[in-house]
């Protein structure tokens, strides 16, 4: 699978199969049902699959304010596509001239001249162009005209609602991180570097890895079982994104405690995969009470992820 960040980059092994454009943000399985469509067009046309993004959001360009935080990285959205089976992923880079273009325009120069596309899969919500005046009418119009296959895929429902990165968000936000990874096709993954923290996790028997930098939506306030990567390693981990409130810290932290782990990580990168929600985080009345909750919640993990190992 190959990752693009500009047009120029395109070979002719890459050019003249089906494309589907969007942000693909989180690569839920209503993105999954239009890479599947994806792949069965470009193999009609005996051509790639080719998925284009932005990058960045369209809306954080116009409107930052506006601009929901992200659910992937782009490295990691490309991966998540590249195991659906996508050939290239283009993250073409968002800029005033891009969103500039015309609906026609955007076809014309994108879709015809550089990707030379004889197929398309878009959803029934899908708009392009400046101002999002493109509607799939006018695509479907324009496919036409240019003897393009267009095919539009119907959203995929769960427990009667659309699967959408605004309601994985949603579900991320309030916690519940195994419904979201119901309609995700990968657990929800963050990332960040570990950093030097009060160390009182070490003085009671359970050392964290205090986490900084993530560049992604962070799951609500609470104590998660989860998977930390290392390098070329993952092990079991229990993660608390929250205040620390029986020290009387109130500040956010993401702290992990990886299992079966005796080292130091500061400086590192490391990825966590949220596996299940473990509790709501609170005030304990002495260290013992919190000592013995942190072995509980330490089985619960294990437990957790030998299930999803």
């Amino acid at each position: 699978m190959k990752l693009l960040c500009s047009l120029e980059e395109l070979t002719s092994d890459l050019r003249g199969g089906a494309v589907a454009i969007g942000n693909f943000d989180g690569v839920h399985r209503g993105h999954a049902r239009i890479v599947e469509r994806l792949i069965a067009q470009a193999r009609r046309v005996d051509g790639p699959a080719i998925v284009f993004t932005f990058d960045p959001h369209p809306v954080r360009v116009l409107r930052l304010e506006a601009c929901p935080p992200p659910l992937t990285w782009t490295d990691r959205k490309a991966q998540l596509l590249s195991d659906l089976g996508v050939d290239a992923m283009i993250a073409y880079p968002t800029d005033e001239a891009l969103l500039a273009l015309t609906p026609h325009d955007f076809f014309d120069r994108i879709i015809r001249k550089a990707l030379r596309a004889q197929a398309m899969v878009e959803g029934p919500n899908f708009y392009f162009g400046r101002g999002r005046a493109g509607t799939v009418d006018l695509l479907r119009g324009l496919c036409q005209s240019a003897d393009v296959t267009l095919e539009i895929v119907e959203p995929v429902q769960i427990d009667g609602e659309f699967v959408s990165s605004s309601r994985v968000r949603r579900l991320i936000a309030e916690g519940q991180v195994e419904h979201a990874a119901a309609m995700l096709t990968q657990p929800y993954r963050i990332r960040g570097m570990v950093t030097h923290g009060a160390g009182r996790g070490a003085k009671i028997g359970f050392p964290t890895a205090n986490i900084s930098a993530v560049d992604t939506m962070l799951p609500g306030i609470g104590v998660y079982a989860a998977r930390a990567y290392v390098g070329d390693w993952s092990k079991p981990a229990a993660v608390n994104i929250g205040p620390n409130p029986t020290f009387g810290e109130h500040g956010l932290k993401i702290e992990a405690h990886v299992l079966d782990f005796h080292g130091a990580l500061y400086g590192q990168p490391i990825e966590v995969d949220f596996l299940a929600s473990l509790r709501k985080t609170r005030t304990f009345e002495s260290v013992e009470q919190l000592k013995d909750q942190l072995h509980r919640d330490v089985e619960e993990t294990r437990r957790i992820f030998a299930v999803t190992a």
